[in-house]
C-alpha cells in the first residue's frame, strides 16, 4: 500500500495537470448547448482509463448522455469486485457574476482549485481513478476486481441510467458499490454515509386572468395568482416543520436508539451550522437534532418562485400566472410515487376555486440505505484512519444520488459511500477543492481496496 502512495505522491504534479485539464471542460448536462463538452469529457475519460490500464473501456451511448465504463478483473478467482461510481457531468455555473475567477478556467489560490465540478464530482472521482493508477503502475494488478462506471447525467437526475443499468446488469455484477461523491465534515473529520435520502421535484403553477390587469382598475375583484401561491405555500408546513401533506408520514420508519446514540457522535454543533448557512437561528420539527432534520428526516421544500414584474421600478399589474418550484427530500420506506400523488391530491384541495391550478412532477426517486455496520464500511473506516490520519464518523447524507437506489435493486448489493470533498460551494459560485484532499483521497482510496479484500 505504502508503494502505491508514496509512488501517487511523485506523481502529483502530473496527476494534477490531469485533472486541471478535465475541469477545463464544461460538460453541463443541463445545458443543451454543452453536448459536445459532455462527449469531449467522456472520450478524455476514457482515454484516460486505457492510459492507466482498464480494460474493455467503452463510451455506451443511452438515450441522453453517454456512460464511460471500463474494468480490471484479474484479481483471482472468486475475488472481491467493486464498482465505482461516479460522473463526470457538472452544474450550470450561473451566476457568472459570482465567481472570483471563470469557472472553466481552473485557478489555484490558497491550496484550492476553484472551478466548477471540482468538488461535485469530478476531484473526488479522479482521486479513485488516480488510486487505480498508482496501484497498476506499482504493482502491475489490484487487491481486487474493479469496474468502473461513470455518469453524465448526475446533475439532472440520471434519467436515463436506470434503462443502462437493467440492460448491462451482467455487466456491472458486483460485490458492492463504491461512491466517492459529497461532503465530509471538515478536513480534520471524515465521514461515511450509509443512508441518501430519495428526492422528488415539481412544479405547482396558479393561472388566474387571461392576462396581466390593470391593478388599479381590477384590483379587489380577482384573486391574484401570486398571493393565491402564497396562500398555497402557506399550508404546507405547521409553524414547527412538519409537512401538513395528509399520509406523508405514514411509512416513516423511526430511528432506532442505536442509530441515533451513533449520529450523536457526529461532532456537528449549531455553531458550524451557523457558520455554514448563515441563517440566524435553526428552524424546524423540534423533537429531532439538527442533524437529524438534515439527515434523517424528509422535507418540502420550495426552491423558487415566479410571476409578475421583476424588473427596476413599479408596474402596478395583477399577473396572470405564478409559479412555484418544490422539491421533496424522502426517507427509507416512503414511496417517491405515492409522495407524488399525496402532493399533487393535497395541493389540488386546497387551491381556491378562484384561480386554476396545475401540479407537475419532474422526478422521483425512493431513498437508499446500507448497513452502517457492513464489512464495506469497516474497511472504509480503516482506510480512513491509516491514509488521512483521523478516525472516520458514520452519518447519514442529506443530499440524494437517484441511481444508488437503481444500482441496489437491480444488482442486490451494498454501497459504501466515502466522500473526500467539503461542501465547499459545490452548487454554487467560486465551487473550489482542496488539494490536500486530492492527495489524501488518493492514499484513502488505495489502502481501501487492499482493506476491502482483507475483508
Amino acid at each position: 500500500m505504502e508503494t502505491a502512495v508514496s509512488h501517487a505522491r511523485t506523481q502529483y504534479d502530473q496527476y494534477l495537470e490531469q485533472l486541471l485539464e478535465l475541469l477545463r471542460i464544461p460538460s453541463v448536462s443541463a445545458l443543451p448547448e454543452h453536448r459536445s463538452d459532455i462527449q469531449r469529457a467522456a472520450d478524455w475519460l476514457a482515454a484516460d482509463m486505457r492510459r492507466i490500464g482498464l480494460e474493455h473501456v467503452q463510451v455506451i451511448g443511452t438515450a441522453g448522455n453517454p456512460v464511460v465504463y471500463g474494468d480490471w478483473l484479474h484479481a483471482g478467482e472468486g475475488a472481491y469486485t467493486a464498482l465505482l461510481y461516479g460522473h463526470y457531468d457538472v452544474q450550470p455555473a450561473d451566476p457568472l457574476e459570482k465567481w472570483e475567477t471563470p469557472p472553466f478556467t481552473p485557478t489555484i489560490r490558497d491550496d484550492k482549485v476553484y472551478a466548477r465540478g471540482a468538488s461535485d464530482n469530478k476531484a473526488q472521482m479522479f482521486s479513485q481513478l488516480k488510486a487505480l493508477e498508482s496501484l497498476l503502475a506499482v504493482h502491475g494488478r489490484l487487491p481486487v476486481n474493479v469496474k468502473v462506471l461513470l455518469d453524465g447525467e448526475e446533475e439532472t437526475g440520471s434519467p436515463n441510467l436506470p434503462a443502462f443499468v437493467a440492460a448491462y446488469k451482467e455487466m456491472l455484477q458486483a460485490d458492492s458499490i463504491l461512491i466517492s461523491d459529497g461532503a465530509m465534515i471538515s478536513s480534520d473529520q471524515p465521514v461515511i454515509e450509509y443512508a441518501l435520502r430519495g428526492v422528488i421535484s415539481g412544479e405547482i403553477r396558479v393561472s388566474g386572468p387571461g392576462r396581466d390587469l390593470h391593478s388599479g382598475s381590477y384590483g379587489g375583484s380577482v384573486h391574484n395568482p401570486l398571493q393565491a401561491l402564497a396562500e398555497i405555500i402557506s399550508k404546507l408546513h405547521d409553524e414547527f416543520g412538519w409537512v401538513k401533506i395528509p399520509g406523508f408520514y405514514d411509512r416513516v420508519v423511526s430511528m432506532t436508539a442505536a442509530e441515533r446514540a451513533l449520529l450523536r457522535q457526529v461532532p456537528y454543533d449549531e455553531a458550524q451550522w451557523l457558520a455554514e448557512t448563515g441563517a440566524p437561528k435553526p428552524w424546524g420539527e423540534p423533537d429531532y437534532t439538527l442533524l437529524e432534520r438534515m439527515t434523517a428526516r424528509p422535507t418540502c421544500e420550495i426552491n423558487g418562485i415566479w410571476g409578475g414584474f421583476q424588473g427596476t421600478g413599479d408596474k402596478t399589474i395583477i399577473p396572470a400566472e405564478a409559479g412555484a418550484k418544490i422539491s421533496m427530500r424522502l426517507v427509507a420506506n416512503q414511496d417517491a410515487d405515492e409522495i407524488a400523488e399525496l402532493f399533487t391530491e393535497y395541493v389540488t384541495s386546497i387551491a381556491p376555486e378562484t384561480v386554476r391550478v396545475q401540479v407537475t412532477i419532474h422526478a422521483g426517486a425512493n431513498a437508499a440505505v446500507t448497513p452502517f455496520d457492513s464489512a464495506e464500511i469497516a474497511a472504509a473506516m480503516r482506510a480512513y484512519k491509516v491514509a488521512w490520519g483521523a478516525e472516520a464518523v458514520r452519518s447519514r447524507a442529506g443530499g440524494s444520488l437517484p441511481i444508488v437506489v437503481t444500482l441496489q435493486r437491480e444488482l442486490g448489493i451494498p454501497f459504501v459511500l466515502m466522500p473526500f470533498g467539503l461542501d465547499d460551494n459545490r452548487h454554487s459560485p467560486n465551487e473550489h477543492y482542496h488539494l490536500s484532499h486530492f492527495t489524501r483521497g488518493i492514499a484513502t482510496a488505495i489502502h481501501y481496496y487492499h482493506y476491502l479484500a482483507e475483508a
